[in-house]
């Protein structure tokens, strides 16, 4: 079952989608090496409740955090946890919050120091795959429209590993929502994309290649060779001519050239 959303109903999304924006915007201003992963959940936890709403992924699911932090060859869903992050580390935060009954789910990779020359690559073209998808991201086409770019940018161009098993998804009421969008697949198949929809656009994106386990908590994702995996997403609400995208990384990506913690020129 797809849910199209009304004017208002997106607009209450666009304010959950921008708690999760400021929320990353605070990982972005704290993040160094030598702090833990599990410090980092517990200012998302803070933050999220100090702005008078919920954190979606705690106990979703049994799901035993705040947030999902994932490191390296931890492709989503990593366990924060007291293993200090260290110069040259990849750092994925995704966030959800449920505000006024509705969801914003989104993700960001940081870079911390800087690291080797392939890895900010990867960064940078799972970033650009993002916003290739969400160009594809209009009314009138179709769902497979959005999988192709990802999947031609990234895997065909430039030869990495997409994830199979782990998709983006619709996004509402409800953490999950139909339909799933792949990063992979054919151009001009899948659903029609009408308005109102409301995407949460999501590249998983492996520097090898595109297989994944779980660890043995249930949750923890990694690359099956062991190589570095990237994560982004934007909350995209589906128009005409142009996609709405609810949630904002630029305050993210300014506290992240402000940090000199962080590398970002790429």
């Amino acid at each position: 079952m797809i849910y199209y959303k009304n004017d208002q109903e997106i607009e209450l999304m666009r304010e959950s989608a921008l708690l999760v924006s400021k929320a990353l915007t605070e990982v972005a201003i704290i993040l160094k090496p030598g702090l833990t992963t599990l410090a980092i959940d517990k200012i998302i936890g803070e933050f999220i409740r100090d702005n008078k709403a919920i954190p979606s992924f705690l106990n979703y699911n049994g799901y035993p955090f705040n947030s999902c932090i994932s490191v390296n060859d931890v492709v989503v869903h990593g366990f924060p946890n007291e293993q200090e992050l260290k110069e040259g580390d990849i750092v994925s935060v995704d966030v959800g919050v449920i505000k006024n009954g509705w969801h914003g789910d989104h993700a960001y990779t940081f870079m911390i120091g800087k690291p080797a020359d392939d890895v900010i690559q990867l960064v940078k073209i799972t970033k650009e795959s993002l916003y290739k998808g969400i160009e594809k991201a209009v009314a009138g086409n179709r769902l497979g429209d959005i999988s192709f770019a990802i999947q031609e940018h990234t895997e065909k161009k430039h030869k990495y590993g997409v994830v199979r098993e782990l998709v983006g998804h619709g996004l509402g009421r409800h953490l999950h929502e139909d339909p799933q969008v792949p990063n992979y697949g054919r151009r001009g198949t899948g659903p029609v994309l009408k308005e109102g929809l409301v995407l949460a656009i999501e590249p998983m994106i492996n520097m090898g290649k595109k297989d994944v386990f779980t660890d043995s908590d249930g949750w923890t994702v990694r690359t099956a060779d062991g190589k570095p995996s990237v994560h982004f997403e934007h909350d995209v609400c589906i128009k005409k001519g142009q996609a709405d995208v609810l949630s904002n990384y630029s305050t993210i990506e300014a506290a992240e050239k402000a940090n000199p913690n962080l590398f970002a020129e790429y």
